[in-house]
């Protein structure tokens, strides 16, 4: 278990005595988290300052806080002991006796480590906390399809071997140091998530996970407002694998233009997956059972099986050879990673649920980009019964902003009976569907008018698919159409199998 004296070495560069016998309960950034033995990071985001809420953390128990200088004219009290925290290459002669004690003696606490940088402060600890364990982690980025191929290849490791894996979207400069923080000795792999915003972001994660194997799942426009191009999206993706050592393993997805030629920038051993026979590991023989899942047969060499998977869409099929991908890298038997392929609990992205008036809802509210939306619809195709879109805003497209909401019409009109297109973005999805066709085709300006229309037009037998942005909100409406029990509990919250 991590204590203060691990962060004691990581921030100041020596472990005080007596600071091995203070556990670290927990690592936080909201303070509301914050319970006795807690570290509190304080950082400062886009709409509030972790500085404003040390007072309350300090509150509810925790041992010690990072922050950064302005923490001195808080007015914290004098029982709070302010330590310099980036001395980690030597400390002060002098700060080892203030801050010590002797055996026996507990040390003193709360303690607010004062840092220039309450974020690079989290991650130096984070960084030395993982070099602590002989465990191999797998990093995993790619513009759709991070958090399910995560859930997955986590799932097949779990059959063998104690596994950590990242919590929800945990996956930036601030999640990734969170999770690592998790490790402990059990711990033979952790399974990382890594986003990005901007070249050096997931180089920078790298240094701290020290992945041993890479996974990049597609490149496609999803944060392009940001990064500017898909060449530079591109570019920051092959940021993984080539941080990978010598010895480690880039495990790319081959069907994908941007990725494959990644095998060239890694100095690590690439494994190709995919649909096309010229992969390590290829798919094919697809064949959707609706909410069922989908069946395919596995080739690899002159191996093949037949798999049935409880995943939703053929989309999922790459999901699936991702997974496996890291189950034959790590030498696993396929006995083992085709159970885990069965674990219902990794299927992520899209779920179905109960609706009102005997409908089902598609809940694919997670994220959403043109790739996904596409993939959605096509899902949407397969299943039997009237089908209703409600699609909403997809967020940080860039120059393609308006192209990519109207490509995503003009499939709905190809796939659905009724569409009902949310927010200010999502109308061009309503007008594209028009001028394709669609006669039934609403506009709503939010969740709240969209819900309005949707109970007015849906049906017994409905499937209806919800998808937007997170920034969208759109799980409201699942939410508010989810079929009640006597519990007051949504019915079906998860996947609807056989």
């Amino acid at each position: 278990m991590l204590t203060l004296a691990d962060v004691y070495e990581g921030l100041v560069g020596f472990r005080p005595s007596g600071t091995e016998r203070i556990a670290i309960t927990d690592v936080v950034v909201d303070s509301r988290k914050a319970q006795p033995g807690a570290l509190f990071v304080a950082l400062k985001g886009d709409r509030h300052d972790g500085h404003d809420f040390i007072k309350e953390a300090l509150e509810h128990g925790a041992a010690a806080v990072i922050a950064e200088e302005r923490v001195q004219g808080l007015g914290l009290g004098s029982d709070v002991h302010m330590i310099p925290a980036d001395a980690a290459g030597g400390a002060a002669p002098n700060l080892q006796q203030e801050v010590g004690a002797p055996p026996g003696l507990e040390p003193l606490v709360p303690i607010v480590f004062v840092a220039k940088s309450s974020l690079a402060a989290l991650q130096r600890v984070a960084g030395l906390w993982r070099c602590r364990f002989n465990c191999r982690v797998i990093g995993i980025t790619g513009s759709v399809g991070k958090s399910s191929t995560k859930e997955l290849v986590a799932a097949v490791l779990r059959q063998r071997f104690e596994t950590l894996k990242s919590i929800g979207n945990l996956n930036n400069e601030i999640g990734l140091p969170l999770t690592l923080l998790k490790l402990n000795e059990r711990h033979r792999y952790a399974v990382l998530e890594m986003g990005t915003y901007a070249l050096g972001e997931i180089q920078r994660l790298c240094e701290i996970a020290q992945p041993s194997v890479g996974i990049v799942t597609k490149v496609g426009p999803s944060h392009l407002e940001r990064l500017g191009t898909i060449d530079r999206i591109a570019q920051a993706k092959a940021e993984l694998v080539q941080a990978l050592p010598d010895e480690g393993i880039a495990i790319l997805n081959g069907d994908d233009p941007y990725v494959r030629p990644m095998q060239e920038k890694t100095r690590a051993r690439a494994f190709l997956y995919g649909l096309e026979p010229q992969n390590d590991l290829w798919a094919d023989s697809i064949e959707s059972d609706g909410l069922e899942g989908i069946a395919f047969d596995l080739h690899r060499a002159e191996e093949k099986l037949h798999v049935h998977v409880p995943l939703l869409g053929r989309h999922s099929v790459q999901t699936a050879l991702a997974a496996a991908s890291v189950g034959l890298v790590e030498e696993m038997p396929w006995y083992d990673i085709l159970n885990g392929l069965q674990d219902v609990s990794a299927q992520l992205r899209l779920i179905a649920v109960h609706g009102e008036k005997g409908t089902t809802l598609l809940d694919d509210t997670y994220n959403a980009s043109p790739d996904s939306s596409l993939a959605a619809l096509n899902l949407l195709a397969e299943l039997s019964g009237r089908k209703v879109a409600v699609l909403g805003d997809m967020l940080e497209l860039g120059a393609i902003e308006e192209q990519g909401h109207r490509v995503v019409g003009g499939r709905a009109a190809e796939v659905v009976q009724v569409l009902i297109a949310v927010g200010s973005r999502g109308k061009w999805i309503g007008e594209a569907a028009q001028e394709a066709g669609l006669q039934d085709t609403y506009w709503a300006e939010d969740n709240e008018q969209a819900l309005e229309v949707l109970r007015d037009v849906i049906q017994a037998g409905d499937m209806i698919l919800v998808k937007g942005s997170r920034g969208a909100k759109m799980e409201e409406i699942v939410a508010a159409l989810a079929r009640p029990v006597e519990n007051g509990t949504a019915e079906g919250n998860g996947w609807l199998g056989p």
